[in-house]
């Protein structure tokens, strides 16, 4: 179903373009302009991105559906959000985002788009930054063009992690990533050779006997970096076997999105989100507290 929106003209815009009103007041991308310029309306009839607006005219923009959606392969999805505009899960741990050559059809994207036949609603899979597999949490969803230009780079992460070893305070990590074999996904930090400058955040919320549960914030966002991060430091995540050896038996890094924050696309309204931990985190979380 196309998405439409219907925009005010303030006074400031009187006598301006309708395309100077939609690319700077409502923050309308170059690529966006291109997908709606066909289907704009001024005060419902039909105009052009070079006719004069006044104040309080009401613009109609018409954003179409895409053409190319992932296949749709149902799964159970954990909502925690959704409108016209964005849809905000909580993903499994054990669930990949994308289709890949070792992931075909039980992927979020194919949670999500069946999720949306079901109800009518097609669109492409825009997730607004990823989660590895093997890392749950918050994963904000794009459901139109508009919305996924408005939100790149605007989504405000905090992360939890399990790690080994005992931490207290804050913290900050600024040490370059680098991928010592291109046919590996495998990262290394390296301040010789890491081109990748990686900036990571952490606070130590809860201590147990040999583990700290930290909270974290990325300044970037390279691939797999809170892993990396922490292992360098000598705090490897709890089940992350690629980069540690602490608490193999998990199987899975202990790694959660636990909210974000972002302006809403369309609205303007200033949003937060949060995710409860899932049930192996909260299980390894009760182990250390035995310990403690």
């Amino acid at each position: 179903m196309s998405r439409s929106i219907d925009y005010t003209v303030p006074s400031e815009y009187e006598g301006r373009k309708v395309v100077h009103f939609l690319r700077g007041y409502c923050g309308f991308s170059a690529r966006v302009m291109r997908k709606v310029k066909y289907s704009l309306k001024l005060n419902g009839v039909q105009t052009r991105t070079i006719d004069r607006i006044k104040c309080g005219d009401i613009i109609n923009v018409i954003i179409p559906d895409d053409d190319i959606l992932p296949e749709a392969l149902e799964a159970d999805l954990d909502i925690i959000y959704e409108d016209d505009d964005i849809l905000v899960v909580n993903k499994s741990p054990f669930m990949a985002m994308h289709p890949t050559h070792n992931h075909q059809g039980d992927t979020l994207a194919n949670a999500v788009s069946a999720y949306l036949s079901k109800k009518g609603r097609s669109a492409a899979f825009r997730s607004v930054g990823r989660l590895d597999k093997g890392t749950s949490g918050v994963v904000v969803c794009a459901l139109n063009p508009l919305a996924a230009s408005k939100l790149a780079g605007g989504v405000k992460k905090e992360y939890y992690a399990l790690v080994k070893g005992n931490l207290s305070g804050e913290g900050r990590v600024d040490v370059p990533i680098y991928r010592p074999d291109p046919m590996k996904t495998l990262r290394a930090c390296s301040y010789e050779m890491g081109i990748e400058p990686a900036v990571t955040n952490w606070r130590a919320e809860r201590e147990f006997d040999n583990a700290t549960l930290l909270s974290l914030r990325l300044e970037t966002g390279r691939t797999h970096q809170i892993r990396v991060h922490m292992a360098f430091c000598g705090n490897p995540l709890a089940g992350d076997n690629m980069y540690g050896d602490f608490m193999p038996e998990i199987g899975h890094q202990l790694l959660h999105c636990r909210s974000c924050t972002l302006v809403h696309p369309v609205t303007g309204e200033s949003m937060k989100f949060e995710a409860s931990f899932p049930e192996d985190f909260e299980n390894a979380l009760g182990k250390c507290e035995i310990n403690e």
